[in-house]
Order: C-alpha cells, then sequence, then structure tokens
C-alpha cells in the first residue's frame, strides 16, 4: 500500500451549535461549526441537504451566494440568510 501524502492533519477545538427552524417556505436543520480554522467564518451545515459552505459575514453580502452554495430558491435562501446574519 502506497503511502499517504498528508497536505495536513490537524485536531482543533470547535464549538458547534445545532439549530432547527421553520421559516415561512421550509424548515432548517443546521449545524454551524466555529473554530479559529477559517479566518473567523463558520461551516455552516445543513443536515436536511447534505450541503455546507464556509460562511462569514462577507459571504452573506454576495448575490447568489447562498442560493448556490445551499441550492435554495431566493426566497428559502432570504431566511437563511436572515438567520446566519445573526449568528456568524
Amino acid at each position: 500500500m502506497a503511502d499517504r501524502f498528508f497536505l495536513y492533519d490537524d485536531m482543533v477545538e470547535t464549538k458547534t451549535r445545532f439549530v432547527s427552524f421553520m421559516g415561512e417556505h421550509t424548515r432548517f436543520d443546521l449545524a454551524i461549526v466555529k473554530s479559529d480554522r477559517y479566518y473567523g467564518k463558520s461551516l455552516v451545515l445543513n443536515i436536511q441537504s447534505n450541503r455546507f459552505a464556509i460562511i462569514g459575514s462577507d459571504d452573506l453580502d454576495e448575490p447568489g451566494y447562498i442560493e448556490h452554495a445551499y441550492q435554495l430558491p431566493e426566497d428559502e435562501a432570504e431566511e437563511l440568510r436572515s438567520f446566519l446574519y445573526e449568528v456568524v
């Protein structure tokens, strides 16, 4: 068996928040992982759709970012974006 070539193999302390909420259009079940790994950004996992993204407040201001990352229509993405502004 060939040797593995690791780019990195680190263990870091994280703080994970699990939150579920019902918007007007859909339910969101999220895991929000914070660490010092991503330059102050959070790893946001949508458990319902098996999609995730590394998100900071600058990403929330980027047009179409949430829609693309989570494959959501505009109205559902706006509900998620509104919540994420409060937590990232």
